[in-house]
């Protein structure tokens, strides 16, 4: 860590424990067939699912999108429900880590994450302790908003330009190794996480 002054940390699988196989079981319940293949990529969804996550659809236009897909009159709660199902539980531990290591480092979150996910994570998981989201990060990175994803580059880029930090002086810390190649390619120093891992170590 020496030399290191700003911290860029991904949210699912770092932060937030996933379990992607529950989503998909709670989208086949409802009719959806074939979707397997559209989540099982562990870090990038892909067709409609990525769509929703670089923001070039609406949620409503996804939502429309899985109600075609399963061929029924799905209401909006039953398909936000079975995509949230992807999300796990953020260990509290993790929370208080954030909390401190925000008083040491320039402490940023970059996700690819859609609307429906960060909506209800921004309710469930940073309210910890009556602490919200704006508490744990200086800055806070969403590919639907930026309408850029992990692992191109241009969002590194936009990122490392919009904090004005040197990639060098910065850790970046992400479950999927595609994204962290793309990171060294920039001159960040990176971590790959296993799933679940607790990763405060790098910290001691």
């Amino acid at each position: 860590m020496e030399g290191i002054k700003n911290l860029i940390i991904d949210f699912g699988g770092v932060i937030i424990n996933l379990t992607r196989n529950r989503c998909i079981e709670a989208f086949e319940s409802l009719g959806v067939q074939d979707i397997r293949e559209q989540i099982v990529n562990n870090y990038q969804h892909k067709d409609l699912f990525m769509q929703v996550e670089i923001g070039s659809i609406t949620t409503a236009g996804f939502r429309d999108g899985i109600r075609r897909l399963s061929g029924q009159a799905l209401t909006d709660e039953q398909i936000d429900a079975a995509w949230i199902a992807m999300l796990d539980d953020v260990p509290d531990y993790k929370l208080n880590l954030l909390l401190d290591l925000r008083k040491h480092y320039n402490t940023m979150l970059l996700s690819n994450t859609n609307e429906i996910h960060w909506e209800w994570s921004e309710r469930t998981c940073f309210s910890y302790k009556g602490h919200h989201v704006s508490d744990f990060f200086n800055r806070i990175y969403l590919s639907y908003k930026l309408h850029m994803l992990k692992p191109n580059a241009d969002i590194f880029e936009y990122v490392l330009q919009d904090a004005g930090i040197k990639a060098e002086e910065t850790l970046f810390i992400d479950d999927a190794m595609p994204n962290c190649r793309t990171a060294e390619s920039l001159g960040l120093h990176t971590y790959t996480p296993e799933p679940r891992e607790d990763w405060s170590f790098l910290f001691k």
